[in-house]
């Protein structure tokens, strides 16, 4: 091995999972300044992408798929990112501080030494037995095939089964409306969205699909009898966090990989972000894994500088957003396991008429977690109120 190649191995950083995560972590390295090899290996043929766009613009309609990538393609190897698409990692070997990889499709197995290593594997969909037994066709979405064959399917008067009325369900419930399908959401919490917001904003949503038509089953189990009639289903039932290979490599994993504040793993050279990173919060005092896009972006950023050989912790509180019909809205923080004691909701509550409100969730006279809905100028004060008091 001449000398040059031993050098790069011990400087490499490789990174699994190329969505938007790992692609992330790879801008920041560079953006930060970071001049040794880097690579990025991702089971999908396309260049690293977005997935909101997937139940919201690209799948209403209302964007190409091309605007939902991390960067153009050519802009990997202009940065000198070593990006290996269709392309899985098999194994990984702490010890030896090594991965293993071979082609999704023919190939030969390689080898590939690590400096450190970054795992953003994300979460792979539930499925439902109940629906794969139905008969009718059965859609999980979680990739633009996934999301270009529901498009194609939504056309007027289509009979569109949703099982589960979470984010993903209720936007692609928003999505089928509005392309003129008749849509039947089934549900086995007596509201949707219940869980993470309550009843006092979870009936607002539940009004909101109901004013556009949606036919909400709620408080029910759903069986393949009731899925029979639909020309397609859905299910959105959540996700698995993809820890196949931390398990396999020893690493401490529970709902999650395990990490600390800094988003490191059991094993001091290899870190874990996104989907499948289950954080020792230290703003929260407490573990959370969030699904949501711009944790996979700001945990990048920081798990980007401590490859590089930081110590910075990430401590930025929850976000996401959703848009569904023409309501718009942002969420920050969280409520933890104890729940809260009240909800203060200022503002006109009618968002099926395009009302604007803000919710503030309050536990022991502190703000543990805040919303606005079409209230644009409002995404600033609702941030800043996490963690006041009230």
């Amino acid at each position: 091995m001449s000398p040059e190649i031993a050098s790069e191995e011990q400087d490499m950083i490789v990174i699994v999972g190329a969505g938007l995560a790992g692609a992330s972590a790879a801008t920041e390295l560079r953006e930060r300044g970071h001049d040794g090899p880097v690579t990025l290996i991702g089971a999908e043929e396309h260049a690293p992408y977005e997935r909101p766009p997937l139940s919201k613009g690209f799948l209403l309609g209302d964007q190409p798929f091309e605007k939902a990538f991390v960067h153009e393609l050519d802009w990997y190897a202009a940065n000198d990112i070593d990006l290996r698409l269709g392309t899985r990692v098999t194994a990984i070997d702490p010890a030896a501080r090594s991965v293993r990889l071979r082609p999704v499709v023919g190939g030969e197995e390689e080898e590939l030494s690590y400096a450190a290593l970054l795992l953003a594997t994300g979460a792979q969909p539930r499925h439902l037995a109940v629906a794969d037994r139905a008969g009718p066709p059965v859609i999980c979405l979680r990739t633009v095939e996934d999301s270009r064959a529901l498009k194609e399917t939504l056309k007027e008067g289509t009979r569109v089964a949703i099982v589960g009325a979470g984010w993903i369900g209720l936007e692609v419930a928003a999505a089928a409306r509005k392309a003129g399908s008749e849509v039947t959401v089934f549900e086995t919490a007596d509201l949707p969205l219940l869980r993470v917001l309550g009843p006092e904003v979870a009936t607002l949503f539940a009004d909101l699909h109901r004013a556009h038509g949606v036919d909400l089953r709620l408080g029910t189990s759903v069986r393949s009898d009731d899925l029979t009639d639909a020309d397609l289903i859905v299910v959105g039932v959540g996700a698995i966090p993809d820890t196949v290979l931390a398990e396999q490599a020893g690493l401490d994993v529970d709902n999650g990989v395990l990490v600390d504040a800094t988003l490191r793993t059991s094993d001091p050279h290899i870190f874990a972000i996104g989907d499948i990173a289950n954080q020792d919060h230290p703003t929260l005092g407490r573990r959370i894994r969030v699904e949501h896009w711009d944790t996979a972006i700001e945990q990048a950023k920081v798990a980007a500088h401590n490859l590089a050989g930081g110590s910075q912790e990430y401590a930025r509180i929850p976000y996401f957003f959703t848009d569904q019909y023409d309501l718009g809205m942002e969420y920050f923080g969280s409520v933890g396991p104890e729940g809260y004691d009240r909800v203060d909701i200022e503002g006109s509550t009618d968002v099926a008429a395009g009302d604007a409100f803000r919710a503030y969730w309050v536990k022991d006279g502190t703000v543990v977690a805040a919303m606005h809905a079409n209230d644009w100028d409002a995404t600033d004060t609702i941030r800043a109120s996490i963690g006041t008091p009230r």
